[in-house]
């Protein structure tokens, strides 16, 4: 008879040896076929990351987060090239990659969806939309009239526009895999900083919407604001009340098909997947629906699928208990078996969402740091872009403020996302998008360290 966690861990890795083909194979179509792309590569790649990830991990022998060595790690085989070894250096641009890391972070933030409570974030709503109001509208406004003008003076207005909409973005995947590192994701603060950022991406990926229209078109009109917003907005709302809606029956439809552990896992993870999609078809970032397809999956929905071996040998030796303790155990055997589901992800999460945190390292580049006016530029600029997260933290009452607003300073793949879609535009010159990246830097490997101390301390 097959051990569940055994079962589990097969489906996941059955799952990762079919997705690198496909993956090389969609790759190549985009390319124009398979001879464009060193396939073995790849794989040589994918591996050494993930050796790479696993050595970061001695960090954690020192008390900090795992994921701080993961971008270190990063960061050290980004910026190979400064001692003359450019092995690495395709690999940024490598679609294969990329998308393995595009899909690292869906799978984290899927992981932490079904890690979080609605209940609970609900309870602390009031809290989260104050806190994700002002750490977007304090570093947007700081941006685009203060440190803009004040510092780069040469630049368009446009310029501003985009360095205001960088400084709103905050990376959920880097605070909440902190949080989840040390079993803190069910605190009040995560769940307010993690309801806070979902919020804060859909605010910072409206305004991002917002000026790209006003960069295009030269203004934008009022109803054009109205229905960026409203989209972001509705597809929050439609999302929970029709996930939850829509998961079991898709459940009861799959189980029908096969009730086995095969058919529990592509549930889950197509669930998430789907999400992500309609996301993105919506011009919001998939992390925003793999986040809500996880908060709206729930014990019942896996309610037809066949239980672990085990958790029939317990129905079996309570069979004489009283109702009562019927009622206690069988609360327990669902609250496991949402567990079971999160279980089944993780072999899927440990090959993929260290790829994204190497990949966002290796963004960043070291040189930048040896052009003097720039790192000055670039570190007042990160001042204003700590502070203006920091000041998010009054609108959170009665908790452990540095924590919430710490949480909400790194940058990380959002801030590239805006700065890259700028650059692209050519509103971004290269001296502002070195800049950037250096604030993006600094805010993204700066915070786990101090989330840890914080997190740790709280417990003292």
């Amino acid at each position: 008879m097959l051990n569940p966690r055994n079962s589990a861990f097969s489906v996941s890795a059955g799952a990762i040896v079919l997705l690198l083909p496909l993956t090389s194979s969609v790759g190549a179509a985009s390319q124009g076929g398979m001879a464009d792309l060193n396939v073995g590569l790849d794989f040589l790649w994918v591996a050494i990351i993930l050796l790479a990830a696993k050595f970061s991990n001695l960090v954690t022998r020192y008390g900090q987060p795992s994921v701080l060595g993961e971008l270190l790690v990063g960061v050290a085989l980004g910026n190979l090239t400064l001692v003359g070894f450019d092995f690495f250096e395709p690999i940024q641009k490598d679609v294969i990659i990329r998308f393995l890391a595009e899909l690292g972070v869906v799978i984290l933030l899927f992981q932490v969806g079904l890690e979080s409570n609605i209940q609970k974030m609900l309870r602390v709503g009031p809290h989260a939309v104050l806190v994700a109001c002002v750490g977007v509208a304090v570093p947007f406004i700081l941006g685009t009239s203060i440190v803009g003008p004040l510092l780069l003076p040469d630049l368009s207005f446009n310029a501003y526009l985009f360095l205001g909409a960088i400084l709103t973005a905050t990376s959920v995947g880097i605070s909440a895999r902190v949080f989840r590192d040390l079993g803190k994701l069910q605190s009040v603060e995560a769940q307010i900083v993690l309801g806070a950022a979902v919020i804060d991406d859909v605010l910072g990926l409206t305004i991002l919407a917002i000026v790209k229209a006003s960069v295009e078109s030269g203004n934008v009109s009022f109803a054009t604001v109205s229905w960026i917003t409203a989209k972001a907005v509705l597809f929050l709302g439609g999302a929970i009340f029709l996930g939850k809606r829509l998961a079991p029956e898709l459940g009861r439809l799959l189980s029908r098909i096969n009730p086995g552990i095969g058919m529990k896992f592509i549930l889950a993870v197509s669930f998430g997947l789907i999400f992500a999609y309609l996301a993105e078809l919506i011009g919001l970032a998939p992390i925003v629906g793999a986040f809500a397809a996880g908060m709206v999956l729930e014990p019942v929905h896996f309610r037809h699928f066949n239980k672990p071996v085990i958790f029939d040998k317990i129905d079996e030796s309570i069979r004489d208990a009283s109702p009562e303790i019927k009622m206690a155990v069988a609360n327990v055997l669902d609250s496991l078996s949402h567990s079971h589901i999160q279980d089944l992800i993780k072999p899927l999460a440990y090959f993929l969402v260290p790829i994204f945190f190497v990949l966002t390292g290796m963004q960043v580049t070291l040189e930048t740091f040896f052009n003097l006016p720039v790192l000055v530029l670039a570190l007042t600029v990160t001042l204003a872009a700590i502070g203006g997260k920091i000041v998010s933290c009054l609108g959170a009452g009665r908790v452990d403020k540095l924590i919430i607003g710490w949480g909400m300073v790194p940058r990380g793949e959002v801030g590239l996302i805006f700065a890259t879609t700028g650059k692209a535009m050519g509103v971004i010159s290269d001296e502002l998008f070195s800049i950037v990246v250096i604030v993006i830097m600094l805010t993204t490997i700066l915070p786990p360290p101090i989330l840890n101390f914080l997190l740790k301390r709280q417990d003292t």
